[in-house]
């Protein structure tokens, strides 16, 4: 374990193993830092936080602080809880929740560049990456592998999808289903195919996907016949997933737009 001197650790924090905190670095009272962190200079990892192994937190990130939200009383006590092998860079701002015990969460192996801002009780899945200055608003729900480009703004309790791609400096008022791609013109273009492939997914289960997606979206059906027509015939699982996602959405899906869509549908 190797901590610099002019770091500001806690009696109340809990540091594993071969953790390293660099200069004028805090660490806050309840906080668990697990094995293997490193935690770089002027970065603040603050009250009620739990940082899984292997993460590493970069210059001037502050991570667990105090919510920007009326209903916060100081003395509080909610939680952020940062996963396995995160990645947060330069400037990522991270706030706890406004509720008691309540929880923001960003899950393992996530990448938050620089400037990213994570809102209280944010929902943030595993290996997603999100790009520099994308701003997370309060409730947001972010599935495991979906990627977001720079300037992407996202509207509280607005949820986005498994392995959705989202394109810069897009706003999102609405939810983005899982395995959609979003283009800069905020409207849903066609499948995530290149995402879908480097997750492993089989030739059978991408094309499944991508009928789902195109009935949905391109069809010129309204919503509760899009799904009716994709339910008539036997769902894989990830399609049964882009299913329940439209029909539990309470902030609506982002539209549609087909003068984008052609080349996404080509033949792979």
């Amino acid at each position: 374990m190797a901590i610099h001197p002019t770091a500001a650790i806690a009696p109340g924090a809990k540091i594993g193993r071969n953790v390293e905190i660099g200069p004028y670095a805090v660490v806050e009272n309840n906080c668990v830092i697990g094995d293997n962190c490193w935690i770089d200079a002027h970065a603040k990892v603050c009250e009620y936080t739990t940082v899984g192994e292997g993460t590493r937190i970069y210059f001037g990130a502050l991570v667990g602080t105090e919510p920007q939200d009326h209903r916060f009383k100081p003395g509080l006590r909610s939680f952020t809880e940062i996963g396995k092998n995160a990645v947060i860079r330069e400037y990522v701002t991270i706030h706890r929740s406004p509720f008691e015990d309540k929880v923001t969460r960003v899950g393992d192996g996530t990448l938050l560049m620089a400037f990213v801002h994570i809102g209280h009780d944010a929902q943030i899945g595993s290996y997603v990456t999100i790009a520099n200055q994308t701003a997370v608003a309060g409730h947001v729900i972010i599935e495991d592998r979906a990627v977001l480009s720079a300037y992407v703004l996202i509207h509280q309790f607005c949820r986005i999808g498994k392995l959705a791609m989202i394109g810069g400096r897009t706003i999102l008022p609405q939810d983005v289903p899982p395995y959609c791609m979003l283009a800069e013109n905020c409207r849903v273009c066609g499948p995530n195919v290149i995402g879908m492939r480097r997750a492993g997914m089989s030739s059978d289960e991408r094309l499944a996907i991508r009928k789902a997606i195109k009935t949905y979206f391109f069809k010129d059906l309204n919503g509760s016949n899009a799904l009716a027509e994709i339910e008539s015939e036997p769902m894989t699982p990830e399609v049964a997933h882009f299913v329940d996602f439209i029909r539990n959405s309470e902030r609506g899906i982002m539209a549609g737009e087909s003068e984008l869509a052609g080349f996404m549908f080509d033949e792979e």
